[in-house]
């Protein structure tokens, strides 16, 4: 009996012990701005990827209003704390509603990729984009940003899940800006699917 319960114990340790880790980097965006945290995408994200084969623990370390300067001071501290596998960087829309230059932008994200590089893991970028009214200039500056680091780095980039509900009245708050909690299963669902190949 002992016998087969330490073979049980073994297989269940061993199982966990392989499960790969996440850590989402994000804001508001991925916070779960102004709703429960169990009801925002990161804390869903771990059921829909083992959909696909992916046995993954997800770490939602996003906190409303962050920059990528302010992701990038919590950065080290983060990676000793969780020691991820993975890493989503989903910060940028507060330097772009801020009006940050892009050259600052680039530094910052460049240096969490390599931060998280030399920590053993491996990174992965999301595309960011600032609304039209700042102007088309400074939209295809912040945008290319994103672009130009992924091919750069050679790291992927995950398209932005909000370009794709953004129309959706029902599921964007009154500020037009952050999605709903109705939302939050789609965009769950979406980043797995795009998440998936990557793990």
């Amino acid at each position: 009996m002992m016998r087969f319960l330490s073979v049980i114990f073994f297989l269940v340790f061993t199982q966990h012990a392989l499960a790969a880790k996440l850590m989402v980097l994000g804001d508001s965006l991925s916070a779960g701005y102004q709703m429960q945290a169990e009801q925002s995408w990161p804390n869903l994200l771990d059921a829909e990827l083992e959909k696909y084969g992916h046995d993954v623990t997800v770490v939602n370390a996003s906190i409303s209003g962050d920059t990528t300067g302010n992701g990038m001071a919590r950065l080290p501290r983060l990676l000793e704390q969780h020691q991820p596998d993975f890493v989503l960087i989903e910060l940028g829309a507060n330097d772009g509603l801020r009006g940050f230059p892009p050259t600052t932008i680039r530094k910052n994200l460049s240096e969490m990729i390599t931060e998280i590089e030399q920590a053993g893991a491996y990174p992965l970028l999301m595309q960011i984009f600032v609304p039209p009214n700042y102007g088309k200039r400074y939209s295809d500056q912040f945008a290319k940003v994103y672009q130009d680091i992924s091919k750069q780095l050679e790291i992927p980039l995950l398209p932005f899940f909000l370009e794709h509900i953004i129309l959706k009245q029902e599921w964007m708050m009154d500020d037009g800006l952050h999605p709903k909690s109705d939302a939050q299963p789609w965009i769950a669902d979406f980043m797995a699917k795009e998440l998936a190949p990557h793990l």
